[in-house]
């Protein structure tokens, strides 16, 4: 290593011994050049111990090793344990994106999709991601994306840069990119905290019920970072619902993360997964969860001592792109790969080595077999048993500070402990609300009760009374109908219309797909169209309600409305609230007002806002449109900057007639919508009402080049 240079785990020696190993089609030449590889880490630990887990070594001093031959078989450990890091298409190639899904399938394992969504023609076929990613960009995430899944992961965070969420620089974001996460070409896409829908852990609880919802066979992961106290978060997430639960270490992560993520990680898997296993078991939750675990995880020793800590499998990453063919030329945020796997540019993808699958295969194979001889050693026949042995580790040397690792490993009731873990055969669970036993959602109901009515693809029409209890009303629906009909796509026209009246309990049609009409006269709580993909979504008061007077003063809606919508319209006779049309891909949506932060990351569609918006409006929007009534300049003074960083520009509607005749064209379809005294009372003096509103449309620096897209209101 250079002087002043930090000690790495692995280096350029360690990269060439892994991929001339996975290059070996000859299972046994290839291990025994694996072996090479290994004896080269185990010679980087001693002499510079990185990670945590390199002061440790196995115990046998109270074990009978057993043969070779009665540990349970490479497949079966490939199968049961592994899984490829979240790493979008985008932040890789496509070549490299598909391999992985396609190595992991033939292998039993886990892909996972990464948060930029997933080219639909991959759905159902090999190269289909059996992880699809649920993060804070809520990029390419639609009703057809999340019934693909096998897993669907809620990304709060990942231990390489807490806090912060993926960044694809715009030079990286073709026309391909684009089209999957609903956006233009050219366009920096950055993935905000996640705070819009899970502000707390009700709000997460809701979030997983909303994906149990939208993706009734889909098993639920929520990925923590490795840091203090996460213990309990994990604990709280168990009880959420979730049915997986990934501890993210503060290494690894990809070779585009900013340096101010990299210098504040979080820490490692070691000294956090054991905590999380003993707190789950405390509490009774330890069955019903898989514990899995990341970082820098390179070889089958470091899952052999993840499974004596707690956990039931692991996800690699940068060991695969390196079995791949990466050279670690770190340059994966500039889009100049050599070897085609970090690059969007098509000549470099060229580079991309044509045996990428196998190589990958080889070396998880590998891995399975070291694992095999450890467990062999150490008296072990299935790696289920070695789940949660913190008794098999050892303490064999120390780092420069000296430290002791026993509040890690061995302050627990191990006897206690042992055999309680995950149980593999057990179902999916339904999720089940603590506060309201035996609720069953409404949608379920109408589905079991007129399921072959609401399938059938001919006009349905359902009237319901409903109150806050009903949640995602139009959510399992929709799901089904998609399912039914073999894509979103493919959904009859008008295949559903339900009319509502009451107070609409939180998510009211979430993920509704296209054909799903919801109508409601009354209110509604939190999430109204969030991932919103097709549905026709209509909230409007009685005639007597105090809304009705002055709607544009009176919020209808809850927060965190039209959050990642791709398409589909919202129409409300009132105001939003805080966060409205956040990340906005597709949706067209018309409301009387809204509160802070609306518009905030909208990469397309359209809102029009006919009142008062909050601080921090469109902040970090980058594309669509938004009109807005200011004719006191409150928005413009208050807005946030744009995706690059810099002041919004605002145009005048009523200097360009193509705007101002959308404009009126919208007023009049939300007052046909809702009869809103508000729209009426514009429309009958729309030439003064005009001169107030503004426009902000990014992808413009001049009203007069402003395109509008197309939505079909009558589809």
């Amino acid at each position: 290593k250079r002087i002043g240079e930090l000690p790495h785990a692995t280096d350029s020696f360690a990269n060439r011994l892994l991929q001339d190993s996975a290059m070996t089609a000859d299972p046994q030449g290839s291990f025994e050049k694996y072996e090479a590889y290994l004896a080269h880490l185990d010679r980087q630990a001693e002499r510079n111990p990185v990670h945590v887990r390199d002061s440790w070594d196995f115990d046998r001093s109270d074990v009978t090793p057993v043969p070779l031959e009665d540990v349970e078989s490479e497949e079966d450990i490939m199968r049961q344990i592994m899984s490829s890091a979240a790493m979008s298409h985008g932040s890789i190639s496509q070549e490299a994106h598909e391999t992985l899904a396609i190595a992991m399938n033939r292998i039993g394992g886990r892909s996972n999709s990464g948060e930029g969504g997933e080219d639909p023609k991959r759905y159902g076929t090999e190269s289909s991601s059996a992880i699809k990613q649920v993060a804070s960009g809520r990029f390419g995430v639609t009703p057809d994306y999340l019934l693909d899944a096998d897993v669907i992961q809620i990304k709060i965070a990942q231990g390489a840069k807490p806090g912060l969420g993926g960044e694809l620089p715009g030079f990286k974001v073709d026309e391909t990119i684009a089209a999957l996460r609903h956006c233009k070409p050219g366009t920096t896409l950055i993935s905000p905290p996640p705070h819009h829908d899970i502000y707390s852990i009700e709000d997460l609880s809701q979030l997983i019920f909303d994906l149990k919802e939208a993706a009734p066979n889909a098993k639920i992961n929520v990925k923590l970072v490795a840091a203090e106290g996460v213990e309990t978060v994990a604990t709280g997430v168990a009880k959420c619902g979730a049915d997986q639960i990934t501890i993210s270490g503060g290494t690894g992560g990809t070779g585009a993360s900013p340096q101010s993520a990299i210098n504040h990680s979080g820490f490692e898997f070691e000294e956090y997964v054991g905590r999380v296993h003993s707190a789950l078991i405390q509490n009774g939750l330890r069955q019903n969860v898989e514990l899995i675990t990341d970082g820098s995880i390179n070889r089958g020793r470091d899952m052999v001592i993840g499974g004596m800590l707690g956990a039931d499998s692991f996800v690699m990453g940068l060991a695969l792109m390196e079995a791949m063919g990466c050279q670690q030329a770190r340059v994966c945020q500039s889009n100049t790969c050599p070897v085609g796997i970090a690059t969007s540019d098509p000549e470099l993808r060229k580079n991309f080595a044509e045996n990428a699958v196998d190589r990958v295969i080889n070396f998880l194979r590998n891995n399975a077999t070291e694992i095999r001889g450890i467990m062999a050693s150490l008296g072990i026949k299935k790696f289920e048993d070695l789940v949660g042995r913190k008794d098999l580790l050892k303490q064999v040397r120390n780092f420069d500070v000296m430290r002791n690792f026993d509040d890690i490993v061995w302050n627990h009731n191990l006897e206690a402990e042992r055999g309680i873990r995950f149980d593999r055969t057990a179902p999916r669970k339904e999720y089940k609300n603590p506060l309201r036993p035996g609720h069953i959602s409404v949608d379920r109901d109408l589905v079991e009760a007129r399921g072959d009515e609401i399938l059938s693809g001919s006009p349905t029409f359902i009237d319901l009374n409903v109150g806050s209890e009903n949640r995602n009303i139009g959510t399992r629906i929709s799901a089904e109908l998609v399912r039914k009909f073999n894509g979103a796509a493919n959904v009859p026209n008008n295949a559903v219309t339900l009319n509502l009246t009451g107070q609409a309990g939180q998510s009211l049609g979430t993920f509704g797909t296209r054909g799903v009409h919801i109508n409601l006269t009354g209110d509604a709580n939190d999430y109204v169209g969030k991932g919103l993909a097709g549905a026709h979504i209509v909230v409007k008061t009685t005639p007597n309600s105090p809304i009705s007077q002055a709607p544009q003063d009176n919020t209808i809606i809850g927060n965190t409305c039209l959050y990642g919508a791709t398409s589909g319209f919202l129409f409300a006779d009132g105001m939003a609230g805080n966060r409205f049309a956040v990340r906005n891909s597709g949706a067209l949506a018309i409301v009387d007002g809204a509160q802070g932060d609306a518009c905030e990351y909208m990469t397309g569609g359209e809102v029009v806002i006919m009142g008062s918006v909050g601080k921090n409006f469109a902040a970090g929007m980058s594309g669509g449109s938004a009109f807005v009534y200011d004719p006191d300049g409150k928005a413009e003074k208050f807005a946030g900057l744009d995706g690059a960083g810099k002041k919004h520009v605002f145009h005048s509607v009523a200097d360009n007639e193509l705007a101002k005749a959308r404009l009126k064209e919208r007023i009049q379809q939300h007052y046909d919508k809702t009869g809103s005294v508000h729209s009426k009372r514009m429309l009958a003096d729309f030439e003064n009402a005009v001169k107030g509103f503004k426009m902000l449309a990014p992808s413009v620096s001049n009203i007069n080049q402003w395109q509008p897209e197309t939505f079909d209101i009558a589809a």
